[in-house]
């Protein structure tokens, strides 16, 4: 029996080997890799789109900005250059989901500290409340990392238009004007080329946890 196995033992190390090539092949086909769909308009609940824009189907992008964060700096989407981002909306005096929001950024923040590919953009709803020396004060309270997180304040129907027809985040329709407020909870995961990629209800843990998985399916796709 000893001499059956000393004299077959090359072939059935070869078989193994291509039995276990054999099984990832067949492994890897049956479970692809994961792709984040690119959100165009007409794919997202109308509720949530602007009418002007619900009939796009395909080259959605975030719009060019130009607004102010807590540090009064300008901030554009040159800030943003060749960096995935998570892009949310709250106002600083909210006591209702906003705190949960703030506090789900935060964790996005420090689960994800040491990855320079990845920012945060949170853009305040109610900016003629929100100065810049009030989001600062928000910011530190917060434990804001300058370098990775900007909240935004600037002209409030730049921001509102951004969130209704860039970010397809808003449920209520509007114009931007005194009497209008946007109040989402959504978090909008975009990539290095300006595209939608993922939504996600900023209240709900489980969420976050799907958003991080998503962030690393789409830094792969990007390598």
């Amino acid at each position: 029996m000893l001499q059956f196995f000393s004299k077959y033992k090359f072939f059935a190390v070869v078989l193994f080997v291509l039995s276990a090539i054999i099984i990832s092949i067949i492994y890897s086909i049956l479970k692809p890799n994961k792709v984040l769909p690119v959100y165009e308009p007409d794919m997202v609940n109308a509720e949530l789109v602007d009418s002007t824009v619900q009939y796009i189907r395909k080259y959605h992008k975030i719009a060019d900005f130009k607004l102010t964060n807590q540090n009064g700096e300008e901030i554009t989407q040159q800030n943003y250059e060749n960096k995935i981002y998570v892009a949310d909306f709250f106002f600083t005096t909210c006591q209702t989901i906003c705190p949960i929001m703030t506090g789900h950024m935060k964790e996005i923040q420090e689960r994800l500290k040491d990855d320079n590919e990845v920012l945060l953009l949170s853009h305040s709803v109610t900016p003629q409340i929100d100065s810049v020396a009030r989001l600062k004060k928000y910011a530190i309270e917060k434990g804001v990392n300058d370098a990775k997180w900007n909240l935004v304040t600037g002209d409030k129907k730049q921001i509102y238009d951004l969130a209704r027809k860039s970010y397809l985040a808003a449920k209520s329709d509007g114009d931007g004007g005194a009497y209008d407020m946007v109040h989402t909870e959504n978090f909008v995961l975009v990539d290095k080329k300006k595209r939608i990629r993922g939504f996600y209800d900023g209240t709900n843990p489980e969420d976050i946890d799907k958003l991080i998985e998503d962030i690393a399916v789409l830094k792969n796709e990007t390598k």
